[in-house]
């Protein structure tokens, strides 16, 4: 367990929110979202329900005063990996949205991508190790 910095807190309560407001929007809107961006509804359908637990695990850890480092750190990978897979998806072929889609799915990738940095360089500004 580690004492999170006050950058790490707010980054993974800032990646909470941008992660709930999306998780809201596709778990209620999939159909609205997948005409207006070409991309296939149980795509987004899928993702919504996911967002939501991600959403809900990520609040909790930027609520706590100490965190379990590997935790956080499984966040910033699963983030970083989302940034890649959001682009690799676009050059895979499998999906064939529109611009806006593609505009959508890139500026969420960016956001994901700053998330994810900003919580690595607040994990490295933590505080100490707490005692157990």
């Amino acid at each position: 367990m580690i004492n999170p910095s006050q950058l790490l807190r707010r980054a993974l309560l800032a990646g909470a929110v941008f992660s709930g407001v999306s998780a809201i929007g596709l778990t209620l809107g999939a159909d609205t979202f997948a005409s207006l961006l070409n991309l296939p509804e149980a795509l987004l359908s899928q993702t919504g329900p996911f967002l939501i637990a991600y959403t809900a695990l990520v609040g909790w850890l930027g609520t706590r005063q100490a965190v379990p480092k590997a935790l956080v750190m499984i966040v910033v990978a699963g983030n970083a990996a989302w940034t890649l897979a959001s682009i690799a998806l676009l050059f895979s072929g499998a999906v064939s949205p529109n611009l806006l889609g593609e505009v959508v799915v890139v500026a969420q990738a960016i956001a994901t991508g700053v998330f994810a940095e900003l919580q690595y360089i607040g994990l490295r500004k933590r505080g100490g190790a707490v005692a157990a």
